[in-house]
């Protein structure tokens, strides 16, 4: 195994990952992952896959993400590191698969509409 590499996404986020066998080292643009993220409930979202797959502190993660906010950027993370524990073992397919780590949330913002102040929202009627 030389370097596993896939590609998560989640509203505007894109997220490459290069997975490598080390001691479990994530460095997200260049910064450590605690760093990056420093909300705790963000950091689990990236540590998920590894514990669904029961895999912690084996491999090395070099990740660049960009666009979106970070809560969209940790979920792009989050399938980019199970599409990549996939590629390297198809076995774990079926552990990652039941937590909803390998589907694509495809939700995005609405388009704002013409003649609305936002998407939906409408001016206040007048009836006279």
């Amino acid at each position: 195994m030389d370097m596993i590499n896939a590609i998560g996404r989640r509203k505007a986020a894109v997220a490459r990952v290069f997975l490598t066998k080390g001691e479990g080292k994530m460095i997200v643009n260049g910064k450590d992952y605690k760093d990056y993220f420093p909300q705790p409930h963000i950091q689990s979202k990236l540590v998920e896959p590894f514990t669904a797959a029961e895999l912690e502190n084996v491999y090395n993660l070099k990740i660049n993400v960009d666009g979106g906010g970070y809560k969209g950027q940790a979920e792009a993370v989050r399938m980019a590191i199970s599409r990549a524990l996939v590629k390297l073992n198809e076995d774990l397919r079926k552990p990652l698969k039941s937590k909803k780590l390998l589907t694509r949330d495809a939700r995005v913002v609405e388009r704002k509409k013409y003649g609305k102040p936002k998407a939906r929202k409408s001016f206040q009627f007048s009836k006279r």
